[in-house]
């Protein structure tokens, strides 16, 4: 069948008002139109839709069926229609995103890239703590977006991966085992080991990590700050495990070094997460396609120039 959609506004008149006189008053067309219109929907079809009894048009049994069709059908063009003038107006609205304090030292970069590409949206940033922080955020409803490195079980959300995210152990350059191949777990706790609070993302693969090795690791100092943690290992106080993207300035002016240990990096992702019951706005839609598209390749990029090419794809 070809059908049009004005043939199916027609027939959903006709049949709404049982008329073609009222049918072409709500439709603001002739009733020769309008009976034109049926006639041939009927041709197309192959079947009558009507039953014609003196004035009034009533529905056929072939009629009552297709017109549950004709309703969808509409309802599908109307949705349609919705959802493209949604994205028509993607350069307006506010976004408000979420993200771990970790992200914050590529993701300010993303987004000023996102900003050229969409100057008409306003940005509001919130800057969560730990992981279990913007947990709170996102279920709260007090971000669209949040950006992390673990997405959330405790809360129905849809999560998407848009990057890898890798995690090392450093100390400070000159540390003994600053040159030293092919470290174990064990080697580490010859050194204190400085941690990240309970409830961050890098403390919880910290964890992992020394569980898997079956190794009882005791931290020597916690603290609940990348910037606090990395001063702290570059001023001595131990050795760390940090994501490779809070550290690139450190690594290039040469204050820490990446120790060589067997199975690291710890290759983990970014993702973007929303909540699965919250239809995004078209500012936030238009941020979660930035970062699926763009992201990965700005942060591999960015990986390659601190890391050998095949220590990135170590599991």
């Amino acid at each position: 069948m070809n059908l049009s959609l004005r043939q199916l506004r027609v027939f959903v008149e006709v049949a709404r008002h049982g008329s073609v006189l009222r049918a072409a008053e709500a439709l603001h067309i002739t009733p020769p139109a309008v009976s034109m219109q049926v006639k041939e929907l009927e041709a197309q079809v192959g079947l009558r839709l009507f039953d014609r009894e003196k004035r009034r048009l009533n529905l056929s049994t072939a009629g009552e069926y297709f017109l549950v069709h004709a309703r969808r059908l509409l309802a599908a063009h109307k949705a349609a229609e919705v959802d493209m003038a949604r994205f028509q107006r993607l350069d307006r609205g506010v976004l408000t995103l979420g993200f771990v304090s970790t992200a914050k030292y590529f993701l300010l970069q993303l987004l000023a890239r996102f900003h050229q590409e969409h100057p008409g949206i306003d940005l509001r940033l919130r800057v969560a703590h730990n992981r279990e922080h913007l947990v709170a955020l996102l279920h709260g409803g007090e971000v669209d977006l949040a950006v992390m490195g673990r997405p959330p079980r405790e809360i129905d959300t849809r999560a998407e991966a848009f990057a890898a995210h890798p995690l090392v152990f450093v100390a400070p350059s000159g540390h003994p085992l600053t040159h030293q191949p092919h470290l174990s777990a064990v080697a580490l706790l010859e050194f204190p080991l400085l941690v990240r609070e309970q409830g961050s993302g890098t403390r919880a693969a910290l964890e992992d990590f020394f569980s898997t090795h079956h190794v009882d690791a005791r931290p020597a100092m916690e603290i609940a700050s990348n910037e606090t943690l990395k001063q702290a290992v570059i001023a001595g106080l131990g050795v760390s495990l940090l994501s490779l993207h809070t550290i690139g300035l450190e690594l290039r002016g040469g204050l820490l070094h990446v120790l060589d240990v067997v199975g690291t990096p710890l290759m983990r992702s970014w993702f973007v997460a929303h909540l699965s019951a919250r239809q995004l706005a078209p500012a936030a839609e238009a941020f979660r396609y930035f970062m699926l598209e763009q992201g990965e390749a700005w942060l591999a990029a960015h990986d390659a120039a601190l890391l050998p090419r095949t220590s990135l794809t170590t599991d």
